[in-house]
């Protein structure tokens, strides 16, 4: 059953699309599969006990997940040519994490008018969600989150572990970045 147009929460619009491509070309983060977040994903969805989880950059046009588990590889997909590694920015809840820049928790999204009506909701079966932005300085890179088929109740601690998981990537991501700008 469809929810009134009435009860649909509007995607945010993101001011900062173009400041976020511009900040993650000058890291080295491209629309392209990276085993190293993927394996960032992997250990966050055991972690967290969900059964998926990604690393998303968040375009102007789409969504991302430069980090995607279970990876392109784990179900035999060329990660290239993945259809699992891009979203329309409508779809699913990490644009609402990015422009709030605050992490968000959403125990069973059928709980939440707002959010229920989503097509992740229908399209993939989505009924938890877990996410934190990635934050550099004033700007949001990104988001980490974990999605669950079932309700998960992810308390305050989840929410925590999120939040730090999400500021030690950020700190990686920099680690990388430097190592890239050494001269040879």
């Amino acid at each position: 059953m469809s929810l009134p147009s009435a009860f649909r929460l509007v995607t945010p619009v993101d001011q900062e699309a173009p400041r976020r491509a511009a900040l993650l070309q000058e890291l080295g983060i491209r629309e392209e599969p990276d085993p190293e977040f993927d394996e960032f994903a992997r250990a966050l969805a055991q972690e967290l006990e969900a059964p998926f989880a990604m690393v998303n950059i968040i375009g102007p046009e789409r969504q991302y997940f430069a980090g995607l588990y279970p990876s392109s590889r784990d179900r035999g997909v060329d990660p290239e040519t993945d259809p699992f590694r891009t979203m329309a920015c409508d779809h699913g809840y990490c644009m609402y994490v990015v422009t709030r820049k605050h992490a968000m928790a959403l125990d069973e999204v059928m709980d939440y008018h707002l959010f229920a009506n989503n097509p992740v909701v229908e399209e993939i079966g989505v009924r938890a969600y877990l996410g934190a932005p990635l934050i550099d300085g004033t700007e949001t890179l990104g988001t980490i989150c974990v999605v669950d088929t079932k309700p998960h109740d992810w308390g305050t601690e989840g929410v925590a572990f999120i939040k730090a998981r999400a500021a030690e990537l950020v700190e990686r991501i920099h680690q990388r970045a430097r190592l890239l700008k050494r001269p040879r």
